[in-house]
This record gives structure tokens, C-alpha cells and sequence, in this order.
């Protein structure tokens, strides 16, 4: 790992115990690894993905210890999550750089893309609807390439 990597991860626990402490929560070795699973992950995971990784390293980790830090960090915007409908959520480690998703209803696929037109747009249509536009989520459903192929 990087000096630079190391030095993001361990911002992001500082954060997450500051969270804990705040919200007069116990700091727990388990929390901090779903956060390191999610630090290092190259795609976005499902609560039972995370689960597996975490319990590799602490066996004794139970999944609905997993959903529930899953939940703190969502609520406190370290995490995002993409709804899949009735088979759950992916999360991923909010980065702090705003990025869109193509999701594949074939193979579940995230294609992460960055459009600065389309956020121009957006912030042009919240404006012309006198709306303070905060944050938003756009997620694109279709078929990705690969699955077209077949």
C-alpha cells in the first residue's frame, strides 16, 4: 500500500471513530473492516460480499453487524449505496467525487461515467424550477455491451 493510500485509509478511520464517538457508539474492530473492505474495493458490493472479505480476517463477524455499519456510514455520507429492487443494495466508499451509474439488469454490471454537460443540464433544470439542488443519484438501467452480445 502507498504512503499516499495509507494516509487516505487511515483519514477515513479517524472519520468513522469521530462518527461513533459522536453518535455515543462503541469504536469496534468490525466496523473498521467493512470500512477497510470498502476502501479497497474495486467495485461496488453487496453486504453479504463485504461480509465474506470481513469474515476471512475475524471470523466472528456477524452479517447483521455488517448491515448496520453499512447503514451509520450511508446515514453519515462515508458510503453510497445503488438499489437493485428486491435483490438489495451495492455499496461503495463515497470518495468525495460525484460520478453516475449505468447498471446491467442482465449481469448487475456498474459502470461508473462523469458527465459535465449533463450535470450543467441538470443544475440548468433544478434553476429554471426555482429548486436548491443539493446532491443527486442518477442511475441509467439497460443492457451493458457484453450482455447485448449474447
Amino acid at each position: 500500500m502507498s504512503a499516499k493510500m495509507k494516509k487516505n485509509l487511515e483519514k477515513y478511520l479517524q472519520e468513522l471513530k469521530e462518527i461513533v464517538k459522536k453518535r455515543g457508539l462503541k469504536h469496534s474492530s468490525q466496523r473498521e473492516q467493512v470500512l477497510k473492505v470498502l476502501f479497497h474495493a474495486k467495485e461496488h458490493l453487496t453486504p453479504e460480499e463485504i461480509y465474506n472479505k470481513v469474515k476471512k480476517e475475524n471470523p466472528n463477524i456477524g452479517l447483521a453487524t455488517v448491515y448496520r455499519t453499512l447503514s451509520l456510514l450511508e446515514k453519515e455520507d462515508m458510503v453510497s449505496s445503488v438499489s437493485f429492487g428486491h435483490e438489495g443494495k451495492k455499496y461503495e466508499l463515497n470518495r468525495g467525487e460525484h460520478h453516475d451509474h449505468m447498471i446491467c439488469l442482465e449481469c448487475g454490471k456498474i459502470l461508473e461515467f462523469y458527465d459535465e454537460n449533463l450535470e450543467k443540464l441538470q443544475e440548468k433544470i433544478a434553476e429554471e424550477h426555482n429548486f436548491k439542488l443539493l446532491t443527486h443519484q442518477m442511475n441509467l438501467y439497460g443492457i451493458c455491451k457484453e450482455c447485448q452480445k449474447k
